[in-house]
């Protein structure tokens, strides 16, 4: 004896076979973004030559101050310049030119991201060194040229060498430590990276 089965009235609903499909690829998708990503080599140094041209560029009218001070500073040391008033205006507009506040490519320094495929590096502790470096020790050097410019005494002229030589010792041994870590990263990698230019 065949028993039939009372249809309930409603209706069975099935899922399409699109919707498996689709499901299937967001997983997969899923997946492919929880493997982590491991850059090449040649990306890395591409990576780092990018990050020393862009901290080059944020850093360099500071940096080109510095050179421009020393210029005038010798000038007026060794007699071939008597303009005092031209050495300590550009000795004090580039100690203006390595605060943050005053200049926009040093804010960009200060809120740069180093790419993640350089982590391994630890460059953002360098881009905050570099920071430092402008920020305040370039910063006095600049000031302390200025006033040995306008130095008009020798008491005055001996005070402003001995701060001068001071803060340029602090200046070259933070140069030495961003340099020791690019050149660090760019051994590593056999990528042949200069460090950025840093004059004392």
């Amino acid at each position: 004896m065949t028993v039939r089965t009372q249809r309930t009235g409603w209706p069975v609903l099935r899922t399409p076979r699109w919707m498996f499909a689709g499901a299937a690829v967001l997983v997969g998708g899923l997946v492919l973004a929880a493997i982590p990503h491991h850059p090449s080599t040649a990306q890395r140094v591409a990576d780092l030559r990018g990050f020393v041209k862009d901290v080059n560029t944020d850093i360099e009218s500071c940096a080109g101050g510095i050179t421009d001070s020393t210029t005038a500073l010798r000038a007026i040391q060794a007699g071939t310049s008597s303009d005092v008033g031209t050495a300590v205006k550009i000795a004090n507009d580039a100690a203006a030119n390595c605060s943050p506040a005053n200049s926009t490519p040093l804010e960009d320094l200060v809120q740069y991201q180093v790419t993640e495929s350089l982590a391994s590096f630890h460059l953002q502790d360098t881009v905050n060194d570099m920071v430092t470096w402008a920020f305040p020790l370039a910063q006095r050097v600049e000031v302390d040229m200025g006033n040995l410019a306008a130095a008009s005494t020798p008491a005055a002229k001996a005070s402003a060498t001995a701060a001068l030589r001071k803060d340029q010792q602090a200046l070259d041994a933070q140069r030495a430590k961003i340099d020791k870590a690019i050149s660090a990263a760019s051994n590593a990698l056999s990528a042949q990276v200069a460090p950025p230019n840093l004059p004392s």
